[in-house]
């Protein structure tokens, strides 16, 4: 299987080091939640693990909770909300659309306020290798002292600092050597949570948290790591100058995925204009199907635009989908579905493209209707199999492991 690497920018073999496939997914920041974007991401990651599965592959999968930010605590002081509590409501909301939309839980779904003792360790250990700095308290990590900044977005230098502006930079804290240094200890403010460090009482810059969390669980090289294309910088990329300088393990990720924008109102839908689509809403009107097929029907890298004309198309395939595997299995010719299947297989495994795959199945399926009163049992298995892949279900409701393996993490919010 191959997929594009925003680091190589080129399509890669995936080569997992030893039996299963690591795979670290960043989570959300729960203060408002689970929007189309949001959705997309995972269920795009869902379907490749998926896949990979269905091939016989191990895979371990982790997602965080950004639970401590500044997002959360400006949400938190705007409601007079408890932080803690804000995060937990809208972690369980999350959780909550997942089930809904059938995606497999991650094997470990760690929060960040759960890791305060190996953040600190690590920006200690970027301390000492001379990359980092303390300063009024705060410790920042100087983006000059890693030469290979940069290298995942392709952005050039003069051109960094107001995209990072944009996504949570502070250009103009006065502790700072340079306006582009970002925080890995962030010194105590009034009325903000705080944890013992070396550097006074504090709390965790964004960026340190999934390097921490990603490498507790994974080790220092991870096979897939995915995410919005809007955290490759500054998010990813301080993610890498982080890990490489302590581990001395180039790539510290071997294949970065990153998954495209959605779009509403000629815009990128985001929480500051207001633009949002709410998949909760969407359920109100449509199937699970319906949306993991919608979903699906755009490839992950592309950029796409939510279309309510669209979805009517994908709730008529989900229903032919359906309706192909109700069929009773009748005594005629064997309708085969061997060409279907690797059909599916070729392009799930060229960059996962999950828009040739569903018209492979949306094809199978009118095959299915059209064959009468022949032998389709066979084909019914092995349309069952692909739509499985893309998480849609026909019976029993939810998947029992989906549901298990989120009531696992449910517990702790």
């Amino acid at each position: 299987m191959k997929l594009y690497n925003t680091l190589s920018k080129k399509l890669e073999r995936i080569k997992p080091r030893g039996d299963e496939i690591s795979i670290y997914v960043c989570g959300i920041t729960p203060y408002d939640t689970t929007h189309l974007g949001h959705a997309f991401t995972y269920t795009s990651v869902d379907i490749l693990i998926r896949y990979l599965e269905s091939k016989g592959t191990k895979v371990r999968y982790v997602q965080n909770v950004t639970d401590i930010d500044d997002d959360i605590l400006r949400r938190a002081k705007e409601v007079g909300e408890d932080w803690l509590y804000l995060g937990n409501r809208w972690t369980r909301h999350f959780i909550q659309d997942m089930q809904s939309l059938n995606v497999r839980a991650p094997d470990h779904f760690p929060r960040a306020s759960e890791a305060i003792p190996e953040i600190i360790e690590w920006v200690k250990r970027l301390v000492d290798t001379g990359v980092a700095y303390e300063s009024g308290d705060s410790v920042y990590y100087s983006v000059d002292a890693w030469d290979a900044f940069g290298e995942l977005s392709s952005i050039e230098r003069q051109d960094m600092l107001p995209i990072a502006n944009e996504r949570g930079n502070h250009p103009d804290d006065p502790a700072k050597r340079d306006p582009l240094d970002f925080v890995l200890w962030q010194a105590m403010a009034p009325g903000e949570p705080a944890w013992e460090s070396p550097w006074g009482p504090g709390r965790p810059g964004w960026h340190i948290e999934c390097s921490t969390l990603s490498t507790k669980y994974l080790g220092e090289t991870i096979d897939i790591h995915s995410g919005g294309a809007d955290l490759c910088f500054p998010h990813h990329e301080c993610e890498i100058a982080q890990v490489e300088p302590v581990t001395n393990e180039q790539p510290f990720v071997k294949v970065w995925m990153h998954t495209a924008m959605v779009y509403h109102e000629g815009e990128k839908m985001s929480k500051s204009l207001g633009n949002l689509v709410w998949v909760r809403e969407l359920l109100e009107s449509y199937s699970p199907n319906t949306l993991r097929l919608y979903m699906g029907k755009h490839h992950y890298r592309r950029e796409w635009s939510y279309s309510e004309e669209d979805l009517k198309i994908a709730a008529e395939q989900a229903n032919l989908i359906e309706q192909a595997l109700a069929v009773e299995n009748g005594e005629g010719d064997e309708l085969s579905a061997a060409t279907a299947l690797m059909e599916f297989e070729e392009a799930m495994e060229n960059d996962l493209d999950t828009p040739v795959a569903i018209s492979v199945m949306v094809n199978l399926a009118g095959d299915i209707l059209a064959s009468r009163e022949g032998s389709v049992g066979d084909a019914q298995k092995v349309l069952m199999g692909m739509s499985k892949v893309f998480g849609m279900r026909f019976s029993g409701g939810v998947e029992d492991r989906v549901l298990e393996g989120w009531e696992l993490h449910l517990g702790r919010f």
